[in-house]
C-alpha cells in the first residue's frame, strides 16, 4: 500500500512532459541554448547553430510523422528561429513550420506534450496553462510563431471534423506597433490525438472599423482617471476589442471571414 501511494505521489510530481520521446528533443533543444548562449558569435558558430535547428527538424520530423498541408512547402523546419537566448524571436513554440513565401501563411505542427511543455515555460509572460485558456489568449498567438504582438479581436465559430478533439479560429492583428485598426490576420488551432496543428494568415479577411466601438475607444481615451498614456491606452484596447468581438457577427464582413476561418481548418492534414 505505501508502495502504491508513493507511486501515485511520484505520478503526481513529474510532469507529463518529462516523459516519452519529447523529452530528447528537450534535452538535445536545451544543451543547444546552453551551449549558443554563451558562445562568442562567428562564423563558425552560425554554421553549428544552422546545423543545430536543423538537428532538431529532423527529430521533430520523428515526432510528428509526415505532414503535408495544402498549399505549403512540404519540408518543415525547426519553428525555433534562433537558439541565442538574448536574440528576438527566441522562444517560439517547439514544433515543425511549414510557409508560404513572405510568411503570408505559416503553420506548425506539434505534440501536445510539446505545447504543454511550451506554456509551462512561458508562464512568466502570463501565459495561461490550460491549453483551452492559451488557446483563447493573445499571448498565445504572440509568442508561437513571428516576432510581432497579436491582439485578439474576436473569436470565429468553426466546424471541427469528428476526429478533432479541440479547434479554436481567431481573427486579430499582428504588428510591431498599435494594435488597433480593422483586423485582418485569422489564426485557426486544431488539436487532433497528440497532434496540434496552427495555422496563421495574414490579410485573411477584409474587415471594417464599427462606429459604436470607435466611440467606445474614444471615450476610453479621452478618461482622465489614468494619467500614464500607456495604461490607459491598454484600457482602451481592451474595451475596444471586447465591444468589437460582441458586435462582429452583426457586420456584413462577419460570415466571409468566419468561411475563410473554416478553409484553414481544412488545409490542415485531419483525418
Amino acid at each position: 500500500m505505501r508502495s502504491l501511494a508513493l507511486l501515485c505521489l511520484l505520478a503526481l510530481a513529474t510532469p507529463a512532459h518529462a516523459a516519452g520521446p519529447e523529452q530528447h528533443y528537450l534535452d538535445l533543444r536545451d544543451r543547444s541554448i546552453a551551449k549558443f548562449s554563451k558562445a562568442k558569435e562567428n562564423d563558425e558558430i552560425y554554421k553549428q547553430h544552422d546545423a543545430a535547428l536543423k538537428e532538431l527538424a529532423d527529430v521533430l520530423r520523428g515526432l510528428v510523422g509526415s505532414v503535408t498541408i495544402k498549399g505549403l512547402p512540404a519540408e518543415g523546419r525547426s519553428n525555433a528561429d534562433t537558439l541565442f537566448k538574448n536574440d528576438i524571436g527566441f522562444g517560439h513554440l517547439d514544433g515543425l513550420s511549414f510557409a508560404s513565401e513572405g510568411y503570408k501563411t505559416q503553420a506548425v505542427v506539434t505534440t501536445t506534450a510539446l505545447l504543454k511543455h511550451w506554456l509551462g515555460e512561458h508562464r512568466a509572460d502570463g501565459m495561461p496553462q490550460e491549453i483551452g485558456a492559451a488557446l483563447k489568449s493573445d499571448r498565445f498567438y504572440y509568442h508561437a510563431i513571428q516576432d510581432a504582438a497579436f491582439a485578439i479581436y474576436a473569436e470565429l465559430p468553426i466546424t471541427r471534423p469528428a476526429t478533432v478533439s479541440a479547434a479554436a479560429a481567431v481573427l486579430g492583428v499582428r504588428g510591431n506597433g498599435g494594435l488597433k485598426g480593422p483586423p485582418h490576420e485569422i489564426d485557426v488551432v486544431a488539436i487532433q490525438g497528440d497532434k496540434v496543428f496552427f495555422i496563421a494568415t495574414s490579410d485573411a479577411a477584409k474587415t471594417g472599423e464599427i462606429p459604436a466601438c470607435e466611440k467606445v475607444w474614444k471615450q476610453m481615451m479621452a478618461r482622465k482617471s489614468l494619467q500614464d498614456a500607456m495604461a490607459r491606452e491598454d484600457h482602451a484596447m481592451d474595451a475596444y476589442t471586447k465591444c468589437f468581438a460582441k458586435e462582429a457577427p452583426g457586420q456584413e464582413w462577419y460570415a466571409a471571414a468566419v468561411k475563410k476561418a473554416q478553409s484553414q481548418l481544412e488545409l490542415l492534414p485531419l483525418r
